[in-house]
């Protein structure tokens, strides 16, 4: 990447600005001035604090009820949904503190405000919903009924109204009790928002960054993909449709073949890397490569996050436990932990630091 004088200055200044800007968060975090107050925020070692997987209440309304006193300390996970710069949408695990009423606290978290918006800046995204918007949340019998503000209307085009509902949708669908997504507006129920984007069906849960508008019904079968986002911080998943059997052969043949055309999301593997076979055995997938794969190492990173996005691609088929490389028939070691399988596709505590380093290492990789 080649970077000019005047480019390199302009670079130093914006990563400088997000640096001060996330060292105030984080010291207006400790001074306890965010609206959850300090004792929300604080964290007990993690010996002593147990990961609580999130279950939104199975009927009544959705509480947005602060944190319980009881289990003070205590953090529990729940998937936030962010965008990237160019409209990708990004599931990303986060790490909150205990409280009831998660399924509302998740939605919160994806509105535009100024402790949001820089959290999503430190995974280098942004959030999805348009500043100002609250909403009632009522989940009864599996089917989650959203009545969102007037302010959810405010968006500039159908792609952010598009984004916004999908969004929406998944978030809520993490949860085991919500299985259909209803759409109010101020109370109402409306066909269409303001673009076109149609919210007069219930919504289910569906294909993400679906790459084109074909469908089943054409013959095709959907096959999930992960790309590294151009950032460099996190991996995408993309929604391919495919003649082929939706199995992981198919898969890892599609990540080879890389991202559309049209899109700036990055490829998992380098150019020329030709897929040989794949074969599993004992819940383990050995993929098998051309010797075009040897040159993953040369990435900024050592190649780590495109392995990621291959063991992400791979191990989200039934009976694929692990992932073993093999270039040219010969076993190929990647490094320690490289090809371990990630909890989460996208975890803010590990992805969070790993954003600014690899803005930094942009500026000066210039010739």
């Amino acid at each position: 990447m080649k970077i000019t004088g005047s480019q390199k200055k302009l670079y130093l200044l914006a990563l400088a600005l997000l640096m001060v800007a996330v060292a105030l968060v984080c010291a207006w975090t400790l001074w306890g001035g965010w609206e959850a107050g300090s004792s929300a925020l604080v964290t007990s070692s993690p010996e002593a604090a147990p990961t609580i997987v999130p279950t939104a209440c199975p009927g009544g309304e959705e509480s947005a009820a602060q944190p319980q006193a009881e289990p003070s300390g205590q953090t529990m996970s729940t998937v936030v949904y962010y965008q990237d710069n160019y409209g990708y949408l990004v599931p990303v695990m986060r790490s909150v503190a205990y409280q009831d009423g998660i399924a509302k606290a998740t939605l919160r978290m994806m509105v535009q405000s100024p402790e949001n918006d820089m959290n999503a800046a430190r995974l280098g995204l942004r959030t999805v919903l348009p500043e100002g918007t609250t909403f009632d949340l009522d989940i009864h019998d599996g089917l989650a009924r959203i009545d969102l503000s007037e302010q959810a209307l405010n968006l500039a085009d159908a792609a952010a109204e598009s984004n916004m509902v999908t969004a929406i949708v998944q978030a809520l669908t993490e949860f085991d009790s919500v299985e259909r997504v209803e759409f109010l507006i101020g109370g109402q129920k409306r066909d269409a928002l303001p673009h076109g984007t149609d919210i007069s069906k219930t919504f289910t849960r569906g294909e993400i960054n679906l790459e084109t508008a074909a469908s089943a019904a054409d013959g095709l079968e959907p096959v999930m993909l992960y790309f590294p986002c151009e950032s460099g911080s996190v991996v995408v998943p993309v929604t391919r449709m495919v003649y082929s059997d939706a199995d992981v052969n198919t898969a890892v043949l599609e990540l080879a073949k890389g991202p559309s055309a049209q899109s700036a999301l990055e490829a998992a593997l380098p150019a020329g890397c030709g897929l040989i076979d794949v074969k599993v055995e004992n819940g383990v997938a050995k993929v098998n490569f051309t010797g075009e794969f040897a040159q993953l190492v040369q990435n900024s990173d050592g190649g780590r996050l495109a392995l990621k996005a291959l063991v992400l691609t791979c191990t989200q088929f039934d009976g694929v436990d692990s992932v073993e490389i093999l270039v040219e028939g010969q076993p190929y070691d990647p490094g320690e932990g490289t090809l371990a399988v990630p909890s989460f596709a996208n975890v803010a505590s590990d992805i969070e630091n790993s954003y600014i380093q690899t803005q930094a290492s942009m500026i000066f990789d210039y010739e």
